[in-house]
């Protein structure tokens, strides 16, 4: 390397290099889809407090930091309210503006919500401090965007609408998800209002040159800038990412390092060096960026290492371009199959998924219709037999049967719709109209409901979206019920305790096995020298009663020139160390050694027939009560299983005797939920 080549190269490492003449922007995820991708989304405020100031002077686009799974697992399992972390990172980011990710009409939830709630949801969240509205809809049917759009516009705020990138072939092409639809789907965009379109890669499909095509078909046609979001799951985003600088995407997002790859995103730090001195040179400082990194490593993720998934040695999971499971779905997937103790059938999820997708119009897997296709196969699995698929419907997969999520890329088996919607409330024959206006206003409900807890317009829409957890938080908030100890805060303290334990354990000091005094030597004590294979004892024997007793064993040390080595201290056996529980809803329950979970005890009596819960889950509500009349094939409870609901029928009339749960409870498989007489 010449002279001036190594003075070019400290230049340009240095903050001060010139600026380039097109750089890429940055939109960071860290704070929303990193540790939603990694770690469950368990990261809390207080662990993005830290190096939220040195993220503002990166220079970033934008920073995600809410949306998503975020506002879900904030009240349920961190006993976070998620207005507030707005509002607190606020504080500390005033020069980088906010960007959300908001389900459409979905909102922060998995159905969708009547347009009053979705449009004071957008307006709080605007007034709380978000910047950027990434808005998606999991049909891409941009209907499900008309009550929430205005809203955004009205609050001055930059509405980026979203393309949900899927597949049908094994690279961009085919009958449905080719370069026409994607284009097509831009325009429309645009005639929304868009300010930036996002490309919505969510389970990292998107190949290289596929990219390379798609940005350069899509700059051509639209004038708005387009943003790529590519998982790293498949392991092609990285590659994906230069692909789409080259042909003229404006904005890529990224992850700080420690919350990147894996199912998550690539990292920022190779992206800036790989760029540099080019005419996308982000500028970005890769001093600064280490800095923060080292912050994180150091004293943020050690609280969350439990819950990484350290089962497998590659980063990458190549499975994801066969059956296209985003990594957030695949994990639930698996944890609901552990807790149905039916891990043997993952193989048999994988080739029911295709189909089961299929059936319900080739929908993109993104939360919910990734949830939705997910459960619905894992019930086709457990529950069908030679003689009837689809015995067990969600209630979700009535609703895009009837039409309440939009229109699907391809039509809806017709049998299945039929199947779907025998006895649905709303009827048997789907709406073809956007599907909010089928929908009652909810909003002054809610107020009337939550009345005894708040008049607070967010905590009202808090539990507008989520009324079982909803509530439950709101009496933890308020002091009406203690948060349980799972929902606390962990600690450096804590992390040091456990690591210490595991270290214990591994060298076999777990157990402590007190010393025992050794009585005072006898006069009548006898002495003998014991050789066994390697190892010498002296040994001291005490007759009693005429029988001679082993009163003490020396180790002694072997004396020259015996080659004998020093015996080694006795090793106390310690059980293994027991792991910290992983954090995926609902908690996984401990494997029980018969062939079936032990039932709950019922309240009540338990004499008739028992109405057993299929699946692990959460208790929705009970349809009926005590001394109701039930006729056969009636919903008497609706469990809630990986969020998505399931309806449970009477499978005999009669009246139902007794009821062993309440709102909000974890239920076992095999717990008794009610009893019919």
């Amino acid at each position: 390397m010449s002279d001036n080549q190594v003075k070019m190269t400290a230049i340009n490492y240095s903050k001060e290099r010139s600026k380039s003449e097109n750089p890429v922007k940055i939109e960071d995820l860290t704070l929303r889809d990193g540790h939603q991708s990694l770690f469950a989304t368990r990261g809390r405020t207080e662990d993005m407090i830290p190096v939220a100031e040195m993220m503002d002077e990166v220079g970033f686009w934008a920073m995600e930091t809410w949306g998503g799974a975020t506002f879900d697992t904030m009240h349920r399992f961190l006993n976070e309210d998620p207005w507030q972390r707005i509002r607190t990172l606020k504080k500390y980011i005033k020069k980088t503006p906010f960007s959300m990710l908001l389900r459409g009409q979905n909102l922060v939830g998995y159905r969708n919500y009547a347009d009053d709630l979705a449009k004071a949801f957008v307006e709080r969240a605007a007034e709380n401090g978000m910047d950027i509205f990434r808005t998606f809809d999991a049909l891409n049917d941009y209907r499900n965007f008309e009550a929430v759009v205005p809203v955004i516009k009205k609050c001055k705020k930059h509405f980026q609408g979203c393309i949900c990138y899927s597949l049908t072939e094994p690279r961009m092409g085919g009958e449905v998800y080719n370069l026409e639809y994607y284009v097509n789907k831009a325009q429309e965009l645009v005639k929304m209002g868009a300010d930036s379109i996002c490309i919505k890669d969510m389970a990292g499909l998107l190949a290289p040159y596929d990219a390379y095509n798609l940005i350069k078909e899509l700059k051509s046609k639209v004038a708005v800038p387009i943003n790529l979001h590519s998982h790293f799951t498949s392991g092609l985003a990285s590659m994906t990412h230069l692909k789409a600088i080259e042909a003229g995407v404006d904005i890529i997002d990224t992850c700080m390092s420690p919350y990147a790859y894996r199912t998550s995103h690539p990292a920022i730090e190779p992206l800036v060096i790989t760029l540099l001195g080019t005419n996308r040179d982000t500028g970005f400082d890769i001093k600064h960026l280490a800095k923060i990194n080292d912050k994180l490593e150091k004293d943020v993720l050690p609280k969350y290492k439990h819950l990484l998934d350290e089962t497998k040695m590659s980063i990458i999971d190549i499975n994801v371009l066969l059956h296209q499971t985003p990594g957030g779905m695949l994990s639930n997937l698996v944890n609901q199959l552990k807790q149905m103790d039916a891990l043997d059938k993952i193989d048999a999820v994988f080739a029911e998924l295709p189909k089961v997708r299929k059936d319900l119009g080739q929908v993109p897997l993104v939360t919910p219709t990734s949830q939705i296709v997910g459960i619905q196969t894992v019930n086709n699995v457990l529950f069908d037999d030679q003689n009837e698929r689809y015995k067990r419907i969600t209630e979700e997969v009535k609703a895009i049967c009837y039409g309440l999520y939009g229109k699907t890329a391809t039509p809806i088996n017709p049998e299945v719709i039929k199947k779907a919607l025998k006895g649905y409330p709303r009827g048997d024959k789907p709406i073809t109209g956007r599907p909010a206006e089928v929908l009652e206003p909810e909003l002054e409900k809610a107020k009337k409901e939550i009345a005894d807890l708040t008049s607070n317009i967010d905590d009202i829409i808090l539990y507008a979206l989520y009324p079982v957890t909803g509530k439950k938080f709101l009496r933890w908030k308020y002091g009406k019920e203690e948060p349980p100890k799972e929902v606390k805060a962990r600690t450096m303290e804590d992390v040091k305790a456990e690591e210490e334990l595991i270290a214990k354990a591994k060298a076999g000091k777990l157990t402590e096995t007190k010393k025992k005094e050794a009585p005072p030597k006898p006069a009548n004590l006898r002495t003998f020298k014991v050789f066994v294979d390697n190892e010498y004892f002296e040994v001291g024997v005490e007759s009693t009663s005429g029988a001679p007793v082993v009163n003490y064993i020396q180790p002694m040390m072997p004396q020259m020139p015996l080659s004998y080595p020093q015996a080694p201290a006795p090793v106390s056996v310690a059980p293994a160390p027991v792991s910290a529980p992983k954090a995926s809803p609902p908690p996984e329950p401990v494997k029980e050694k018969a062939t079936e979970p032990t039932p709950a005890a019922s309240k009540g009596d338990t004499t008739g027939t028992q109405i057993k819960a299929p699946m692990p889950g959460m208790v929705v509500r009970y349809e009926k009560k005590v001394g109701d009349k039930v006729k056969s094939n009636d919903v008497v409870v609706v469990l809630e299983a990986m969020k998505m609901e399931n309806a449970i029928y009477a499978p005999v009339a009669g009246v139902i005797k007794s009821i062993s749960y309440k709102s909000g409870d974890s239920v076992k498989k095999n717990d008794v939920l009610c009893v019919i007489g």
